[in-house]
């Protein structure tokens, strides 16, 4: 493995870590050379971590709920503690609950929320705290990466998903501002929006066809991308999203401005608007929204797996 993509003597944090996309992610960030600190609820976090061990790396299990506030401090400590180190963070705990607008209970919203975006926060602000502080230490910029997981759902904002678009969308944003605000120290903060066949998503994308090689929705090619935005290679990419899946990696570009409309005055009037805006916005398609539908093109080409 070439020097700028290896991750010797790194030390990672990776939530939802016992199963799918977060164990992928920590046997590939393994792999790599890194140390990882597994997080998830039980004992599957003990099991993945054994399993690194068992190839020849260091890992250890941190067992907790992401959306406890103090548990983004520990698995910091633990890090530092285990390995001498804290470099990579990679947030992927999530659940699902999903439902139509109309049928979302007030628990459905809020467990969705606390997990996704509040656990996100959490051991964004640990990470945060300890890389400013090495770096205050240091006189300078220090060794730092944070890997988010966000979702085309917030792309798409998928209507059965209320509670999980609305998470992901502040993922995204809590991305941008941590990219923004860690800059100076060093750090980057990216964000990541895959596809991948887990016990999560299997009601969406169901069980693999039975193809030889590697299924096209295998977490393991999502961990691959992780791998390479934790290592030093990546440095120059900070506050970006990428779409992943298949043998696709996409880059979303920023909102643009689609149309301007001014007052004739100094303010709008109502029938004002209504003469500009109506007129404009005159017969278009349902799909012709803020929501990123072209992106569901992208899916001939990732898929498309020799």
């Amino acid at each position: 493995m070439g020097e700028s993509v290896s991750l010797t003597g790194r030390a990672a944090v990776v939530t939802g870590a016992g199963a799918g996309l977060g164990r992928a992610e920590a046997l590939a960030l393994a792999a790599a050379g890194a140390s990882v600190v597994v997080n998830d609820m039980g004992d599957a976090a003990h099991e993945v971590a054994e399993e690194i061990v068992a190839t020849g790396g260091r890992a250890i299990a941190v067992t907790g709920d992401v959306s406890d506030w103090s548990l983004g401090s520990r698995l910091v400590e633990e890090s530092v503690k285990a390995f001498g180190s804290f470099d990579i963070l990679v947030n992927n705990a999530g659940i699902i609950r999903d439902k139509m607008i109309f049928n979302l209970t007030e628990s459905d919203w809020d467990d969705v929320i606390r997990v996704h975006l509040k656990g996100h926060a959490a051991t964004s602000h640990a990470a945060a705290v300890h890389w400013r502080q090495a770096s205050k230490a240091a006189g300078g910029p220090v060794y730092g990466r944070i890997v988010n997981t966000s979702s085309e759902a917030f792309l798409f904002g998928s209507a059965g998903q209320p509670n999980y678009s609305a998470a992901k969308a502040g993922i995204t944003a809590l991305t941008l501002s941590t990219a923004q605000g860690l800059a100076r120290y060093g750090v980057t903060a990216n964000a990541i929006c895959p596809r991948a066949r887990t016990a999560m998503t299997a009601e969406a994308f169901g069980e693999a066809d039975g193809t030889t090689g590697l299924d096209p929705l295998a977490p393991e090619r999502v961990g691959t991308l992780v791998s390479y935005l934790a290592s030093p290679a990546s440095a120059e990419i900070t506050g970006q999203v990428f779409v992943v899946y298949g043998k696709m990696v996409a880059l979303m570009a920023s909102p643009k401005v689609e149309n301007r409309f001014d007052a004739a005055g100094s303010a709008f009037t109502v029938e004002e608007l209504d003469e500009q805006l109506s007129s404009y916005f005159a017969g278009r398609g349902p799909y012709e929204t803020y929501a990123a539908y072209s992106i569901a093109e992208l899916e001939k080409v990732a898929l498309a797996v020799d």
